[in-house]
């Protein structure tokens, strides 16, 4: 008797499972605790958007699964193995597309090259890894992978450059503090849906007032 298709929850427990496993060893900022985080975001973006909840869910746990930050710059990994995994547990071949599509399209660096898909259910993902980059956690995750490239915390003489091409952003070696104005502070304005800009207004202001305090005890005058 042939098995019966699997349930969304059995696909997610097993998609999360994979996940887990997968990126025990990864850098902190891009680990499981962060797909936990943008996971968790997303079915909270999903109690006030209507979108397809499988593949946003699917796709937030996999949206990492091989950043290509950590590939030598290939963007094609991280679709490819999050395609060959569902597969193996035989989700639907059109919500795997999805996925892939969502996973190759969402990231910042994306926004900066040709976008080649959209859809609702990109933009409630990409609200939600946005969101993981902004605010108290941003913070913590841009001077993390800062340390792991070995980048310096601020450098007054290099003044921040807001990128206008993918390939000069994937290439930058600036200090972390510009990444403040090369990126995380450009995205709450970046936001697709209501409830995502409603929390980055407040994750941008305490952005803002973090870099007010930087500076000021940078300078000594605090």
């Amino acid at each position: 008797m042939k098995e019966l298709k699997k349930n969304k929850e059995e696909i997610l427990e097993l998609t999360a499972t994979f996940v887990q496993n997968t990126l025990k060893d990864a850098e902190s900022g891009h680990d499981w605790w962060h797909i936990q985080r943008v996971w968790s975001n997303t079915k909270h973006i999903l109690q006030h958007e209507q979108a397809d909840e499988l593949v946003c869910e699917l796709t937030a746990l996999l949206h990492d699964i091989a950043d290509s930050k950590f590939h030598n710059g290939d963007e094609t990994i991280g679709p490819r193995i999050a395609g060959e995994f569902l597969k193996s547990i035989e989700v639907d071949p059109n919500v795997i597309e999805h996925v892939q599509k969502i996973i190759l399209n969402m990231s910042f660096k994306a926004s900066l090259g040709d976008v080649t898909f959209h859809s609702k259910e990109l933009e409630v993902v990409q609200d939600a890894d946005r969101l993981d980059a902004i605010g108290a956690i941003g913070i913590v995750r841009a001077f993390t992978y800062g340390g792991f490239k070995n980048r310096e915390i601020y450098n007054p003489n290099i003044p921040p450059v807001v990128h206008q091409d993918k390939e000069a952003y994937k290439n930058t070696t600036a200090p972390t503090i510009n990444h403040f104005y090369e990126k995380l502070l450009l995205l709450k304005d970046k936001m697709n849906t209501p409830t995502a800009k409603a929390i980055a207004a407040e994750r941008h202001a305490y952005m803002e007032d973090f870099l007010k305090q930087f500076y000021a005890e940078w300078n000594g005058d605090k």
